[in-house]
């Protein structure tokens, strides 16, 4: 399957071969294009991100942008975000993750500050605009499954690992769920399947150090388990700027699949201190489905709204740096080793495992959090047909599908 007609301009073909680099503005620009358009959660974000950053500009191959999901479907974190700080690496450096995750998080953190503010009078989580922006999120899913379907499912026992990823993931819809089957794709991949092919899993160029993800591993485990001794030990307030932090870098250090994961231990960390209402909270979490962009950014109105102090806009920043770090933390310590295993002849083979399963998490993840949460009605199919004709037939970019969703979405509400 292929996508709308790639960009003109220096790309990496193969992200098996150092090539032209980018800069931290040209992965700025595009990560905020991203931020501004990607509606749906986590699992609609790994469709736009493969048609930005795989079909359109080529900065990577598909193989890569599987592996990438494979891995961080294996560490805590917000996993979409993760993959995005991910291919800011690859194509400009350190710097260019830092863009990624700046460019993608930006638009919706400002928005979910805003409302923290007093927004909430405008209700933005039950427009019917939203709405049409939801379906499309379908399609763009939908697209991502039936292209990544087609790359890796290429023979009977790939395909079964698929459909029995997505037959387990559909019963029992878990974290731990997930990554067992995972793991069990993997150990079936290493066993029965044949050994790669040359080129199949290419050489990525890192630039990171080995020594600098071991310092990120480091740093990351300090923190987890010094920050509330820490806390004990010197700040014992239940209401500084110290708790907010420990709490939110907590959460984020240890959830697995990110997104909606994630809400109940931030529940736990503002609720019970009387920081928020729980009605405040839900009230929240509804403007955080309005808005593009990772679900973790929920943290900057959690921060934002709290009592007492920090809140605001400082409250915001704390919140969003505690929650965000320990996953980014994560890629950059586990680039730098991820060749070493990627190389390997036997983890080839059950890469290939895991790639076919990670086509059946995206398929049940499809049905279980967006489909049965978003089409409800016969209207709402068509609306998904339509943006994935858009999509998939006629190569249309993500940004026209999802303006033609929400100027459907508003006048489905209109006829209603």
């Amino acid at each position: 399957m292929t996508s709308s007609t790639p960009e003109p301009g220096p790309a990496v073909v193969d992200a098996g071969v150092a090539g032209p680099r980018g800069s931290f503005w040209e992965v700025l620009s595009v990560a905020f294009r991203l931020g501004i358009s990607s509606f749906g959660g986590p699992i609609a974000h790994l469709g736009y991100f493969r048609d930005e950053y795989v079909l359109r500009r080529r900065w990577l191959d598909e193989t890569t942008f599987a592996d990438l999901i494979a891995l961080f479907q294996f560490l805590p974190g917000p996993t979409s975000s993760q993959i995005g700080i991910s291919v800011g690496i690859l194509r400009a450096g350190k710097l260019g993750g830092l863009a990624a995750w700046l460019g993608f998080t930006l638009p919706s953190a400002v928005a979910l500050t805003l409302f923290a503010y007093g927004v909430q009078r405008y209700d933005l989580a039950n427009a019917p605009w939203v709405h049409g922006l939801q379906l499309v999120a379908v399609a763009v899913v939908a697209q991502a499954v039936w292209g990544m379907a087609r790359q890796f499912l290429t023979d009977e026992l790939r395909i079964a690992i698929g459909i029995v990823t997505t037959l387990i993931l559909l019963f029992v819809p878990s974290s731990v769920a997930q990554v067992s089957v995972i793991v069990l794709a993997g150990l079936v991949g290493w066993r029965f399947l044949p050994p790669a092919t040359s080129g199949l899993h290419p050489h990525v160029g890192v630039p990171i150090s080995h020594r600098f993800g071991l310092v990120a591993w480091t740093v990351f485990f300090v923190f987890l388990l010094g920050l509330p001794v820490v806390r004990f030990a010197v700040d014992s307030s239940p209401d500084g700027a110290f708790a907010l932090f420990v709490g939110f870098y907590r959460a984020g250090a240890l959830v697995f699949g990110g997104g909606h994961v994630v809400l109940p231990l931030l529940q736990a960390v503002v609720v019970p201190p009387g920081w928020l209402s729980n009605g405040e909270f839900l009230a929240g979490y509804g403007a955080a489905q309005a808005v593009p962009g990772p679900l973790f950014t929920f943290s900057a109105f959690l921060g934002a709204a709290r009592t007492p102090v920090p809140n605001g806009v400082q409250g915001a920043v704390l919140g969003l740096a505690a929650i965000f770090l320990p996953g980014a933390l994560l890629v950059y310590a586990s680039l730098p080793f991820w060749n070493v295993f990627r190389q390997h002849p036997a983890f080839q083979r059950a890469l290939s495992g895991i790639n076919a399963a990670v086509v059946g998490i995206l398929l049940a993840a499809l049905y279980l959090t967006i489909w049965t949460q978003t089409v409800h009605v016969s209207a709402d199919f068509a609306v998904v047909l339509v943006a994935f004709a858009l999509l998939v037939v006629w190569k249309r970019p993500p940004w026209q599908v999802v303006i033609v969703g929400a100027i459907a979405g508003a006048a489905s509400g209109w006829l209603h």
